[in-house]
């Protein structure tokens, strides 16, 4: 498998890419083309075209969650792709909740197009279960939070009927890669923890072993409990190697670096993995 950043806050030095705090990574396995979020406006469009990738021939395009930052870039991509007939067959994957309205302070940080938008464009599947995108690429769909010093507070609120309730990103997920040497997990922003996210990926894959984890670990600001939380499992489950990124602080990277090898994330940057 192998994951080309199109979008992250940080660029690679002196390869003139554009960078965004959003997430976009085009990941292509055995042949199948998957567009994993896609930023918060077009750049992964261009950075794509530097790194000479087309858009046009997408098998999927997966979504995190609903936050702008990983999909403003719906409706770009559907310009990109008019007239491509591989475009029109390109399905589009997701949790149920995805395009419901959201908002935090009174601002609305959710999609910017609807939900009828992205059905009239992509072949959709919403979906709370995990769905193999290939025989050994999983999207995990919801996610199960056991880990009481994660997902604490609410992300502003989101719309359930008539009503405004705190949003605590249900529908936030995360791919999971089954390699011969253990589990390669990518994230968008692990609202829901990145500790839940590995565990739930180990039980739906049933691997135990971590190669990576590669993504936004929503480390921004944590709280002792969840940083200490987090070095303690990331330590247990042997993690050997992360590469967090877009939603985790520098502060995050140095106490992570404690108990696992943190290597860098930038646009133009390509992982390559067995």
């Amino acid at each position: 498998m192998e994951i080309k950043i199109l979008v992250d806050n940080n660029t690679i030095i002196d390869e003139y890419y554009l960078g965004e705090p959003a997430v976009s990574y085009l990941i292509i396995e055995k042949g199948t083309k998957i567009l994993f979020d896609v930023g918060y406006s077009d750049i992964f469009i261009s950075n794509a075209g530097k790194m000479k990738e087309s858009l046009k021939d997408l098998d999927y395009v997966v979504l995190s969650h609903g936050h702008n930052d990983h999909t403003g870039g719906l409706e770009p991509l559907v310009n990109h792709l008019k007239g491509s007939e591989e475009g029109a067959k390109t399905k589009l994957v997701a949790h149920e909740d995805t395009f419901l309205y959201k908002e935090e302070m009174g601002e609305s940080i959710g999609s910017f197009v609807k939900e009828e938008f992205v059905k009239n464009h992509f072949d959709t599947v919403f979906t709370t279960k995990p769905l193999w995108l290939t025989e050994n690429l999983v999207f995990l769909g919801e996610i199960e939070r056991s880990h009481t010093f994660e997902n604490k507070n609410p992300i502003g609120k989101y719309k359930l009927n008539d009503d405004l309730v705190d949003d605590y990103l249900k529908d936030d997920s995360a791919l999971a890669y089954k390699s011969p040497e253990g589990l390669v997990i990518i994230t968008g922003c692990s609202h829901a923890g990145i500790c839940n996210i590995i565990d739930y990926a180990k039980k739906v894959c049933r691997e135990e072993r971590i190669v990576d984890v590669l993504g936004g670990f929503h480390m921004l600001e944590p709280t002792r409990e969840e940083l200490e939380g987090t070095m303690q499992f990331f330590k247990e489950a042997h993690i050997n190697r992360a590469h967090p990124c877009h939603c985790t602080s520098l502060d995050s990277k140095i106490h992570l670096s404690q108990v696992t090898s943190v290597e860098e994330v930038g646009v133009g940057q390509v992982l390559k993995y067995l």
